[in-house]
């Protein structure tokens, strides 16, 4: 059965997932006008979400050469080198930070800010506290998930995972559940399942924003699902703020209003026109993409996107991790002998 999930779960899919959400964000920073010319840059969640890669990654062979790993504990350790690299928290006893992603230049330039992210990195060094931050962050960074989640399907230990990573730092319970049906859903799309089927039950477990409260989980779906065109106001009403739930409902209605490969560019302009726009166009980037695969998302685009090459390969090596085990493990001998270089599990 796990190999038939794995089979279900292509590399163009995975790759779509990862380079959407990307290419959504960029489109929230450009505020849906790509400019003419020059890169497309992208934003600190898309930074934060290549940490949140590479650090599963890492638990993951970890586990494998170990036998024990807390994975939000080495995805922690990831945050904390992003942390190290654009100069927030200073560099640790044991030196400079390790693994190849910690060489990419681009990830020492400032995106934009984190403030949950870096209260919490803070904390572990100057033991300030860290609120119940409800920031959309919880969500963009942490989409990728969806691929192991699409693997190990059906596994409950996995789902608070997920959670947990939300909650390295953002408090709030909704930031943590949306986290989580957000990589649910996604995971479906990776299976080839319909993921805006049966909205209402993961609507039932979220708090609804604004007006959409009155409308109830059921209302609420019907409206996200409606026949309606795509209109500004409407999305604003489902993402009205820069919350993990409004990324998510708001990635949700742009897919339901643009759910074809042919449109990926209009949705990804429009999505940046909600109130965060970042964060809801990078959630509707990754559903189109896990839908339709990365062929679907255009290459005019993906040619000038910052961290391009960087996330097409995380995006590559998470599935092989998952699929394959390339660096081996406590008993069995590696496949490819830089894994460990890449990806240190020690």
């Amino acid at each position: 059965m796990a190999d038939e999930q794995a089979e279900q779960v292509t590399e163009a899919r995975v790759r779509g997932l990862v380079l959407g959400a990307a290419l959504g964000d960029a489109a929230g920073v450009a505020e849906g006008r790509w400019p003419g010319s020059g890169g497309l840059r992208v934003g600190v969640a898309t930074q934060l979400a290549a940490f949140t890669i590479e650090g599963f990654v890492r638990a993951s062979v970890r586990m494998k050469h170990r036998g024990i790993c807390h994975p939000p504990s080495v995805v922690a350790n990831a945050y904390h080198r992003w942390g190290v690299l654009q100069g927030i928290v200073p560099q640790t006893a044991g030196g400079r930070p390790n693994g190849w992603l910690a060489e990419v230049a681009a990830l020492r330039e400032r995106r934009g800010s984190a403030p949950a992210t870096v209260a919490a990195l803070r904390a572990r060094v100057y033991g300030a506290p860290v609120g119940g931050s409800r920031g959309a962050h919880a969500v963009t960074r942490g989409l990728a998930l969806a691929v192991p989640r699409a693997i190990s399907r059906g596994d409950e230990a996995f789902a608070g995972t997920i959670r947990e990573i939300a909650g390295l730092t953002h408090g709030a319970p909704d930031a943590q559940e949306a986290a989580f049906r957000a990589a649910d859903l996604l995971a479906r799309c990776l299976r080839g399942e319909d993921a805006l089927a049966g909205l209402s039950p993961v609507l039932r477990a979220l708090p609804l924003p604004g007006a959409l409260g009155a409308l109830g989980p059921d209302g609420a779906a019907a409206a996200l699902l409606g026949p309606s065109e795509p209109s500004v106001a409407e999305l604003g009403r489902f993402a009205p703020e820069a919350t993990a739930v409004s990324a998510l409902l708001g990635g949700l209605y742009v897919v339901a209003r643009f759910p074809g490969p042919e449109t990926v560019d209009e949705a990804l302009r429009f999505a940046a026109g909600a109130p965060d726009g970042c964060s809801a166009a990078a959630v509707a980037g990754a559903f189109l993409g896990a839908v339709h695969g990365v062929d679907a998302l255009p290459v005019a685009l993906l040619g000038r996107l910052e961290l391009a090459w960087e996330l097409d390969t995380l995006a590559r090596d998470l599935r092989q991790e998952m699929v394959s085990s390339p660096g081996g493990g406590e008993y069995v001998p590696a496949r490819d002998r830089y894994w460990w270089c890449r990806y240190p599990g020690g």
